[in-house]
């Protein structure tokens, strides 16, 4: 199963590159997911001052053209083309690499200094932890394993 939907991910993405190299855009993510019974093939695109709504159906009806012809995907699925937006946790190293310096919102598992909320600017990172500056201009590290989430902060 594992491979399949590798498969999947890396045939799409080799379709996808040179929509988004013609477009100037930056692919952020795919993934080929099951949720609630349906498949979902999502790739999340990004450029320099942000994705728009128009950007998004370009790079989808263009990708559904080939998509159509190659048609190596036997199950039905939803293909949804968006921006990584607010909100998406970090998961990959290039999330991490494009929010240094940014602000982020991270919870933890268990208390830390009786607080399981904290936000500050992304510092470091490495395998096993993560380095903010909070607010209030102090580091604090977090081991990874004990992050519940993290990502870029909502800021109104």
């Amino acid at each position: 199963m594992g491979s399949r939907k590798d498969g999947i991910e890396s045939r799409t993405e080799k379709l996808l590159m040179p929509i988004l190299d013609e477009a100037g855009f930056e692919l952020v993510d795919l993934e080929y997911v099951r949720e609630a019974g349906t498949w979902y093939l999502r790739a999340y695109i990004d450029k320099e001052g942000g994705i728009t709504v128009d950007d998004c159906e370009h790079v989808s009806r263009a990708l559904e053209k080939h998509l159509d012809e190659e048609d190596f995907i036997q199950d039905a699925y939803i293909l949804e083309v968006s921006s990584p937006g607010l909100g998406r946790p970090l998961k990959k190293e290039k999330d991490y690499v494009r929010s240094m310096g940014k602000r982020l919102e991270i919870r933890t598992f268990r208390p830390v200094e009786h607080e399981k909320e904290f936000y500050g600017v992304l510092k470091h990172y490495d395998a096993d932890t993560v380095t903010i500056e909070t607010d209030e201009g102090r580091e604090m590290c977090f081991d990874r394993k004990d992050l519940a989430l993290i990502r870029l902060a909502f800021d109104f």
